[in-house]
């Protein structure tokens, strides 16, 4: 039996989404656009990076076809491809662009009902809510009430929230709750216990996450926020590729945030760490100790936070660059039939106008020793992605999605068509 390990790097969309103009996405491209910053000099910044975009490790395992795939256009950057990999693009059928139903999706649960929403009005809350948030969590008000970016939502309420013990609430596009909090005049475990009671109180209303935003500092050039973040998410309303596995007794440790995001269901072990590559380490660490039949599934969160939110394309195409450098070292631990799959959950297009996620398609590339790579070329669902893993890891078929393992110019093992 075979191990496989899903690395989802946070918002690396490659465009081309079929009904990015429903989401006022149509144009959308988080890594063509960035590629073309760098290539005409828009995404240097002395100290960090400079040139065009070099992510050769990712060319080479197609990368550059599953651009093609998404959009039809061909990048101007490429690379030779490796013996046993695998390249291709996927259309996203959850209804919106967030971190849930992209994750589910591609553990083979797409969704299929709409989250719910709050108007970007002020105030963003409903005042039945805000009042139980005051009542049930036994805070004296709330602060915010609107959307915003969370590093500006810290800068105007930080210094008043510290005077007053109200916790900063805001909200985005996404169906989301975020609760602001310092980490020691507030408390971070009062924090977290904030929001258990905030996830209860919007179920209701289908919000998808509550995320506990802990920061420190005194006064507002100080501030930051902190890598103890937590999310509350909906569980799963039908079992996942994560449960399957593990209900079989496969081991499934999730790297970063995964754990939340499945509301810790299908989970067997948790590792987090701040940063993207103190997280690369995690997943190593995971690669290392994970047996037969078992998934290391792993988030690398900062494209998303530090960079595609905040419109940081130089930040964004450094930390693709740096992640890029440590690749080889997860190829390494790879044995003959094992499966490396590389992916995103929804777009974040640095370019783009706003700070929110963008409606996109995402990568599908990864290696397989041991087994015949090919093109998969452009997958209707995410789904596909966990049906793919399931049918390495010898589960018997999901009810959504199919496996490329065998489809016609996927993959095959050697001997097959020898």
């Amino acid at each position: 039996m075979a191990r496989a390990f899903l690395f989802v790097l946070d918002s690396f969309g490659i465009g081309g989404a079929a009904d990015a103009e429903r989401y006022g996405d149509a144009g959308a491209d988080t890594f063509g656009h960035i590629l073309r910053a760098c290539a005409e000099g828009r995404a240097d910044r002395e100290g960090l990076r400079e040139g065009p975009l070099a992510v050769p490790n990712m060319m080479s395992l197609g990368l550059g076809r599953a651009s093609q795939a998404a959009t039809g256009s061909k990048p101007d950057i490429d690379a030779p491809l490796l013996a046993s990999s695998f390249q291709g693009a996927a259309q996203e059928v959850s209804s919106g662009k967030d971190t849930p139903s992209g994750h589910w999706e591609i553990a083979g649960l797409p969704v299929r009902f709409d989250w719910g929403y709050f108007p970007d009005t002020v105030p963003a809350f409903p005042a039945d809510l805000t009042q139980a948030i005051i009542r049930q969590g036994k805070v004296p008000g709330i602060l915010g009430d609107c959307h915003a970016p969370g590093t500006e939502i810290i800068e105007r309420f930080g210094e008043e929230h510290i005077l007053t013990g109200k916790p900063i609430c805001y909200t985005s596009v996404d169906s989301v709750l975020q609760i602001a909090a310092h980490e020691t005049h507030f408390g971070l475990e009062r924090l977290y216990e904030l929001c258990l009671t905030v996830r209860r109180l919007v179920d209701p209303l289908k919000i998808g996450r509550v995320i506990a935003r802990p920061f420190v500092g005194e006064t507002l050039p100080t501030f930051q926020r902190t890598h103890n973040r937590r999310d509350y998410a909906v569980p799963p309303p039908e079992p996942t590729l994560l449960d399957r596995l593990t209900e079989r007794g496969s081991k499934v440790i999730a790297v970063g945030k995964i754990g939340d995001i499945f509301a810790h269901r299908g989970i067997s072990e948790v590792r987090k760490a701040g940063g993207n590559m103190a997280m690369f380490d995690k997943a190593l660490g995971a690669m290392d100790d994970a047996g037969e039949g078992d998934l290391v599934f792993a988030n690398f969160v900062d494209f998303d936070t530090e960079f595609g939110h905040r419109r940081d394309v130089a930040g964004y195409a450094a930390a693709l660059e740096e992640f890029d450098r440590r690749l080889p070292e997860a190829l390494a631990r790879l044995r003959p039939g094992d499966l490396l799959m590389l992916t995103a959950d929804h777009g974040n297009d640095p370019t783009w106008r706003g700070t929110d996620h963008t409606r996109e398609r995402v990568p599908i590339i990864g290696i397989a020793p041991g087994l015949r790579g090919g093109d998969i070329g452009l997958r209707p669902t995410f789904a596909d992605m966990g049906e793919t893993v399931a049918e390495h890891l010898g589960l018997a078929p999901g009810r959504n999605g199919a496996s490329f393992l065998t489809a016609i110019g996927g993959l095959a093992t050697i001997g097959d068509h020898a």
